[in-house]
């Protein structure tokens, strides 16, 4: 096999283990060092590589490469960039054919979620509509878990062990106080469309008795009258009401809570804060102290609690990306299989097809939440639950997580330069 170099990048929003995924790329290029030649980092994404900007990841130690296992953020620069299609901007494929070809790029890796699959895509379809031979292998990660065909995506585990031990910690402070202070407690988690972080919330408790009394989903209608019934029913039985709420809750007509009337850079709606929103309507229906929570970045880069089977699959599916492509594989991602449940919990990686994942999102089942939508069944529980055990702690130093240095040397540009 000739000897060619690689290209990695990450891209949209990060994850508490999304380096440990680049960690997985890096070692197992190194260890195929007569097949892959130099591996170049993408920094800021796929920007990266339409403008030539290029990181030579072979400047970095071994030791900086390992210590990206429990760093958190997102090492090399992300970015929310989605390639339209090949006809309406023809100019920026062929930019990339260009930088690869300057570059020697034959193997793609690209590191993200839902539309990042969809430009992995494209990329993979330069071969055959623009001539030029590249494996495009895409790298599962989102924290909200909403990529099909994998059993869950690395970076959900260790967000779903934060929003659990942080709705535990806060339910048992509202109950503290709740005798002369604060009756209702809301906590906004992401989760646009999928309320799978939310659900994860629900594990701080045994049963819908213990907080979190209330767990509000994008998957259910929400309706006022009813949830107002439920939060002054809590308050009456428990003496407080803790709720979790997916920042896409909306109503029945789709529109969001807390729609900001805005749109990002893949032309998701903006949202404006589903959690004040809610208490906002507490203090005007019931009148009850309350306060509430974003948990918002927070919750995505906590890596001092992540899930240490969350940070074993991150990187188990960054080594299978190369190794996919050194078997002649493109347009596929690295999954999850899940091969058995509680305590005989296993799984494994399986090679999924892009095109079933490209613009595809996985919602919750309807068996995994209760009747009165409010909560999960034990379905839920018992999927969720093997995905946040074990602990991965990062090595502290003087009293904080230690996180790796890299030098991010960049590569020498070839090319004129090219705006976006």
């Amino acid at each position: 096999m000739a000897q060619h170099n690689a290209f990695y990048a990450q891209s949209g929003g990060v994850t508490a283990v999304i380096n440990a995924s680049a960690c997985g790329v890096i070692e197992a290029a190194r260890e195929n060092g007569d097949k892959i030649g130099k591996l170049y980092a993408g920094h800021n994404g796929i920007i990266g590589a339409l403008t030539e900007d290029l990181i030579d990841v072979s400047q970095e130690s071994d030791e900086n490469i390992a210590a990206l296992r429990h760093t958190p953020g997102g090492a090399f620069g992300s970015c929310r960039y989605k390639l339209k299609s090949i006809e309406d901007h023809r100019t920026q494929y062929e930019r990339l054919i260009e930088v690869f070809k300057a570059h020697d790029i034959r193997y793609f890796f690209y590191n993200g979620g839902g539309d990042s699959a969809d430009t992995c895509l494209k990329v993979s379809q330069l071969a055959e509509t623009m001539g030029y031979p590249i494996q495009a292998i895409h790298v599962p990660k989102t924290v909200d878990n909403d990529l099909p065909i994998t059993d869950n995506s690395p970076g959900f585990g260790s967000v779903a062990k934060y929003i659990a031990t942080s709705t535990r910690e806060a339910g048992l402070d509202i109950a503290s106080m709740c005798a002369t202070s604060t009756k209702v407690f809301i906590l906004e988690v992401m989760g646009r469309h999928a309320g799978w972080i939310a659900a994860a919330g629900a594990l701080a408790g045994e049963d819908a008795t213990q907080p979190p009394h209330i767990v509000i989903f994008p998957e259910v209608a929400f309706h006022r009258k009813q949830f107002m019934a439920r939060v002054d029913e809590c308050v009456n039985l428990y003496g407080y009401c803790v709720v979790v709420v997916s920042e896409g809750a909306r109503y029945e007509d789709g529109t969001f809570l807390a729609d900001a009337g805005n749109t990002d850079a893949f032309g998701h709606r903006q949202l404006g804060g589903v959690a004040p929103t809610l208490a906002g309507m507490v203090k005007q229906d019931l009148g009850y102290k309350y306060h509430w929570a974003v948990a918002d970045y927070l919750q995505r880069a906590a890596r001092h609690i992540a899930s240490k089977t969350d940070v074993e699959q991150a990187y188990a599916t960054g080594r299978a990306a190369v190794e996919m492509a050194l078997a002649g594989k493109n347009a596929v991602m690295p999954a999850i299989r899940r091969l058995g449940e509680g305590n005989d919990y296993a799984w494994d990686i399986i090679e999924a097809p892009l095109e079933q994942i490209a613009n595809h999102e996985k919602f919750m089942p309807l068996n995994y939440i209760s009747d009165d939508g409010f909560y999960i069944t034990e379905a839920c529980r018992q999927y969720l639950s093997p995905l946040i055990q074990g602990e991965d702690f990062p090595p502290f130093v003087n009293g904080l997580p230690a996180v790796a240095k890299l030098t991010l040397a960049k590569v020498e540009k070839k090319l004129t330069p090219f705006s976006i």
